[in-house]
């Protein structure tokens, strides 16, 4: 670029020195919390306690800590107490403040930078307590030193008044209460279910330490849950087993673990009959969602163990192939966590470990440990791999199904399923494309729909429960082969998001019980076969209307019984007039016109967006509700039925 173009782009954009902005303080945070806690959503809020959590965790990594409190108050508030030494609270060098102030006023600051306050450590990278100040309408600490009890109180990030003395104690540990800044946050509602299941993985993760959950937000007696195993990540195996009521291959959990200069590993693993595996990894306590060089390691070593020792035992012949890490993962459960110092994430929320060291840890340890097992464990090994062999025929006939599939589209006239009615914009950024139940609302889907942007894809028969089911089972499926066609973008190891061939995929059911089932059979073959989908946000589902109500010429279309009341009062406030009052039974009971109107417009239409806030919890969910065993379903039901609120249907 010459010198009289930059010159030039200068004076367009109106860009120069005075356009660079220097946040002060914790005013960066403010100004973009997404870049701390990952969104403003319930993702972010439920963060800001989990932030709180581990740092008390870090006391229990320490040794100095055994006992964690959450409470639940009304109006949105959080109080985390433990009973660790407590925040310093004498005066920091470098800023002439009190230690405690300091860690919640200036980000990067703690005991976890350097000196020996903590060997391994989980927090945001030092930044957590500063960060949850920061987002927070107002935050209120104490610290107990074991002679006196400290207290600080900070509103948006500032302190209001200096560190206090306000009493005397023998006890020693940290207070932290806080109100989330509805300011920041899309809403400040506290999740029971979301901070239950995270503090139960932290329970799990450092065996002995007791950890309570007290909701006391309700009227009458709190909602107190006390979470604490001796067994560490062998119970949390077995919690995970019990919870899905699966049978087992092997009654006891495989475990084992090692140390070495880097830091420590650890493995809990057991097999199942399901056709689903589950691997959690954790590095200092975090759940690494994302993965890492930790749970690299591992999946490597497994699948070279397998493969090793079929070929020393017979199992697999000379010319047979290798069998894949799919294949030697099915219905695998399995815990991976990694202790370690300076540990190195991607992200600032801590989604991967990229510690090199790691993979050459836990990929050492599990060859070495897995194969003294299988040595020793004859029978184990031999049912595992049975289940592996298993897993791989069912692949190779998945290949097959493929390819005839492929062989089919080619020969056939035209690729698309016959069923689909395309529209014509081509464009996969503002095109969709509606799945319909049953041939009838198909049909009035089509007739009603702009054609110019939407298309319609009918469903005809019982969808495929797949969470019971293997990927040679999908591709022979009549119903489902079509709906892959037409989204185009594959399913499998053939998947890929740039081929999408709509940029909306709705799923359009009855509003009633079957029509919930037919949603969640498509969602849970979209979350296991299709998943990019989900996390792209490219899933919805229509809301289509339970009432129409008509008096004269003037229609109002109710969406739940709420909505028929204040409709009714509406168009008859008298008592005295004749309302028309259509219960619909289903889509096909609407006409095109009715369709367009209360469902299909998107001027007028409601649709929900699917989205994963936690894919390990969603994993377990669609497992239990779409599994074998009526157990552990009927249990969800009876221990979530009193979260639901303001039932309509």
């Amino acid at each position: 670029m010459s010198e009289n173009t930059q010159t030039q782009d200068r004076e367009i954009t109106g860009y120069d020195a005075s356009d660079i902005q220097v946040l002060e303080g914790l005013e960066a945070v403010r100004k973009r919390p997404g870049m701390y806690i990952g969104s403003t959503g319930e993702r972010g809020l439920h963060h800001l306690v989990y932030e709180i959590v581990d740092n008390s965790i870090d006391e229990a990594l320490a040794g100095r800590c055994d006992r964690i409190e959450v409470k639940l108050l009304p109006g949105d508030i959080v109080v985390v107490s433990d009973n660790g030494s407590g925040i310093p609270v004498g005066i920091q060098q470098q800023t002439g403040l009190p230690a405690v102030t300091v860690v919640f006023t200036v980000l990067h600051a703690g005991g976890k930078f350097g000196g020996g306050g903590y060997n391994y450590s989980g927090g945001l990278h030092g930044v957590g307590a500063s960060v949850v100040n920061a987002l927070s309408e107002w935050l209120e600490v104490e610290v107990c030193d074991g002679k006196h009890r400290y207290y600080q109180r900070f509103e948006r990030g500032t302190q209001v008044a200096d560190l206090a003395v306000i009493g005397e104690t023998d006890k020693k540990g940290t207070k932290v209460a806080f109100k989330p800044d509805p300011e920041i946050f899309e809403g400040t509602e506290f999740n029971h279910s979301t901070l239950l299941e995270r503090l139960r993985e932290q329970a799990f993760l450092n065996a002995g330490v007791n950890i309570i959950i007290a909701d006391e937000r309700e009227t009458g007696e709190p909602l107190v849950t006390q979470l604490m195993y001796e067994g560490g990540i062998v119970s949390y195996v077995d919690h995970l087993h019990k919870r899905r009521d699966a049978n087992v291959l092997h009654s006891k959990v495989i475990h084992f673990s090692t140390a070495n200069i880097h830091g420590g590993g650890e493995v809990a693993m057991q097999y199942n009959d399901s056709y689903n595996n589950v691997i959690y990894s954790f590095a200092n306590n975090i759940h690494t969602g994302d993965g890492g060089t930790h749970e690299i390691g591992f999946k490597n070593a497994l699948t070279r163990v397998m493969n090793d020792y079929a070929r020393k035992n017979g199992i697999l012949k000379e010319k047979d192939p290798n069998l894949s890490g799919d294949d030697v993962r099915e219905g695998l459960t399995a815990i991976v966590s990694v202790k370690l110092q300076d540990a190195q994430f991607e992200g600032q929320t801590k989604g991967k470990l990229g510690n090199t060291e790691m993979r050459a840890l836990v990929e050492g340890m599990t060859y070495d440990k897995l194969t003294t097992y299988f040595e020793e464990n004859p029978s184990v090994a031999k049912a595992i791999l049975e289940k592996a062999q298993g897993a791989f025929r069912a692949r190779e006939a998945a290949k097959k199904a493929r390819e005839l599939t492929r062989r089919k589209s080619v020969l056939e006239s035209g690729s698309l399923p016959g069923t689909l009615s395309d529209c014509i914009n081509k464009d996969n950024v503002d095109t969709e494309i509606y799945i319909v139940e049953g041939i009838s609302a198909g049909g009035s889907a089509k007739s009603g729909r702009d054609r110019t942007f939407q298309a319609i894809l009918p469903l005809r028969g019982k969808v495929l429960n797949v969470e019971k089911s293997r990927l040679d089972k999908v591709y022979s499926n009549e119903l489902l082969m079509p709906m892959i066609t037409a989204l185009g973008c594959g399913i499998g190891d053939d998947f890929d998001l740039e081929n999408l061939r709509y940029g909306k995929i709705i799923l359009m059911a009855d509003a009633d019980v079957d029509g919930s089932h037919i949603r969640t059979l498509l969602l849970t073959f979209l979350f296991r076969f299709m998943r990019p989908l989900v996390d792209a946000g490219h899933v919805f589902i229509a809301q289509p209307p339970l009432y129409r109500i008509g008096k004269g010429k003037t229609i109002r279309y109710a969406y739940n019984e709420r909505e028929r009341e204040k409709y009714t009062a509406e168009l008859n406030p008298e008592g005295t007039a004749r309302l028309d009052v259509q219960r619909y039974k289903g889509l096909g009971e609407m006409d095109a016109e009715q369709l367009w109107d209360t469902t299909m417009n998107p001027e007028n239409r409601v649709i929900l967006q699917v989205t994963l806030s936690d894919a390990a919890e969603a994993d377990e969910i669609f497992t239990i509700l779409m599994g074998e065993k009526v157990q552990p379903r009927r249990e969800f039901i009876e221990t979530n039925a009193r979260y639901v609120k303001n039932l309509d249907i």
